[in-house]
């Protein structure tokens, strides 16, 4: 597994490196956006309203190719854009970035309806039907199509990251936030909760496309409208914190803060590149992935099923992204610790310092490194050190048993007293007082750990809506909870296809139940893995992937004009 993280960090560096200048990724993907809108005349404008039209099925014709209507379509491509993202996502990129980081995120939805719009458009153009019926498209079709043979190489290197994509982002990120979100929630285990959502995930996407496009137009409508009605409620309720909200956001996108409280965003940079990580990974526009469903779309008119598209980001990140960002901000949490138990497992990743001895400056602990050696706990309180958590302190730690069997057979908590133990690899080893070793294992972990943490992923913003709603009700954090289960298994769910069409690209049919099998199994596993490892994963192959797609885009952008200067051009009956 260490092998693993330090292959995947190297790539994540190349990636998303933040040197003195700005990130090649960020260059690629904001200035195809900004070139793909000039070129396009700024299609997002001039096509919102008339896509809004084809979605309500205007022009709908079951006789034209393709496996399902342009809704389904939309849903399909929404129920692997429209979750983690948007939850965990958003709170993720203030955590690390601030609240300006929301901004970029902005940026990166409004380029990226021009983005979507050719991506899609194209893949229809060169999707291939096949004798059955059904169909296979996206980048690696109009990559070897629409560029030539001698591009083939490329439309390969697109397939391949859109494989080892799908068990990234649409895999191993929904799954652990899932299980870290039910865990946190009702202390349920995270391999319990992978093992069940995996079978949910399973039961699905054995069917098919035309059983995830029905499952999803179902799906994605209904958690859509429960998220929204919860989040609006929490916004209006702190309306009158709105207007310094977004005085923070805009604030914070051009000069952001100092650290406080642990917050780790401190330049300009680091500030616009969690923004636009988290917004790529939230509406995955120029990424390839929303193509391959897009393809399926049953249409003759590819410009068509590209203004379908463009939609995706304004849903996802414009409208959705921005309600989590204000229900954060607006009530206080973004910035503020948490009292909490969890268990002291080796999942928690909780760095161990000398006390005092480190500075936490742009997200790394300088002035002396790590802890490597013993420390002493009395009475459940550590001596001479201290405990950071999503790169903040952890204040007033405290370490427990977890429980003892007593004489009525309940288990009681009490303060640990021992030694703890730390290699110099970062291994944690511990012994009680009286002489008993203690575990740290995944399943059943020894120890608890209690503390005010500075939350940070799902359970930050089911903290924000559990505060925000707790004047009408309490438990409004379940509204997240249940978002987060719906969200990341509907990901899940069409994410499983984009990896199976890449799968029958690049390997032939046969290939497909062996690839379903090995994601399902992966997605259980996930629910286990440390949050860095899974995020950085995840992060890396997303940007592995919209790299060769992003290429694609330029070299192809003027047949995606005269695409759409024809479809435009037509007479009034068949474009309004």
């Amino acid at each position: 597994m260490d092998t693993i993280e330090s292959i995947i960090n190297t790539l994540n560096s190349l990636v998303w490196s933040t040197p003195d200048v700005m990130p090649f990724m960020v260059l690629l993907l904001l200035g195809t956006g900004v070139f793909m809108t000039v070129r396009l005349k700024f299609i997002q404008i001039r096509q919102f309203k008339h896509a809004f039209g084809v979605i309500r099925g205007v022009y709908d014709n079951p006789d034209d190719a393709g496996d399902i209507n342009h809704f389904q379509a939309l849903t399909s491509a929404l129920s692997a854009t429209v979750g983690i993202g948007n939850i965990a996502g958003v709170a993720i990129a203030i955590h690390y970035g601030g609240p300006g980081a929301l901004f970029w995120m902005w940026v990166t939805a409004v380029f990226g309806m021009a983005l979507k719009y050719t991506e899609c458009t194209l893949a229809v153009k060169f999707r291939d039907v096949h004798e059955d019926g059904s169909v296979s498209g996206g980048p690696m079709y109009y990559i070897e199509k629409g560029l030539g043979k001698n591009w083939k190489w490329l439309a390969i290197i697109v397939a391949l990251m859109t494989f080892v994509c799908s068990f990234g982002t649409g895999n191993a990120n929904q799954s652990w936030t899932v299980a870290d979100m039910v865990s946190s929630a009702m202390s349920v285990p995270t391999w319990l909760t992978g093992v069940v959502t995996g079978f949910l995930v399973a039961a699905v996407i054995i069917g098919g496309i035309k059983r995830i496009g029905y499952v999803t137009s179902r799906l994605v409508p209904a958690m859509c409208v429960l998220y929204v009605v919860g989040a609006l409620i929490v916004i209006a309720m702190n309306a009158s914190q709105i207007p310094a909200a977004f005085g923070l956001i805009f604030k914070g996108a051009f000069t952001p803060m100092g650290a406080v409280g642990g917050f780790a965003g401190s330049t300009f940079l680091y500030t616009l590149l969690w923004g636009v990580k988290r917004g790529l990974f939230s509406n995955e526009a120029g990424q390839g992935s929303a193509p391959i469903a897009h393809a399926a779309a049953k249409t003759d008119e590819p410009s068509r099923e590209g203004v379908v598209a463009l939609v995706e980001p304004f849903i996802d990140t414009l409208v959705i992204c921005t309600m989590t960002g204000l229900v954060i901000i607006t009530t206080g949490c973004w910035n503020e610790k948490r009292a909490e138990t969890r268990p002291f497992d080796t999942q928690q990743a909780i760095t161990i310092v000398n006390d005092g001895a480190q500075v936490l400056v742009k997200g790394e602990l300088e002035e002396g490194g790590t802890f490597t050696g013993d420390f002493a706990v009395e009475g459940g309180v550590p001596q001479g050190v201290a405990f950071f958590k999503d790169e903040a302190i952890v204040e007033g730690v405290e370490i427990f048993w977890r429980g003892e069997t007593t004489d009525d057979d309940r288990a009681q908590p009490r303060p640990f007293d021992g030694i703890f133990s730390v290699d110099e690899a970062g291994n944690l080893t511990a012994k009680a007082s009286d002489g008993a070793a203690v575990s740290f294992s995944k399943i059943a972990p020894d120890l608890a750990i209690a503390g005010d943490f500075l939350q940070t992923a799902a359970p930050l913003t089911a903290w924000a809506f559990e505060r925000g709603l707790s004047p009408l009700f309490p438990g409004g954090g379940f509204i997240v909870t249940i978002a987060v289960i719906l969200f990341g298994v509907s990901t899940a769910i069409s994410w499983s296809y984009y990896g199976d069409r890449a799968v029958r690209y690049l390997f032939g049919p046969r290939w497909i139940m062996p690839y379903k099998i090995a994601y399902c199994a992966a997605f259980m596993f996930a629910a286990t893995v440390p949050l860095e490892a899974v995020w950085t994963f995840g992060d890396t192959a997303l940007g592995l992937m919209a790299i060769p797609n992003l290429i694609a885009i330029l070299f192809l952008s003027g047949l995606a004009v005269k695409i759409t200067n024809e479809y435009t051009s037509k007479e009034h009956k068949r474009y309004k």
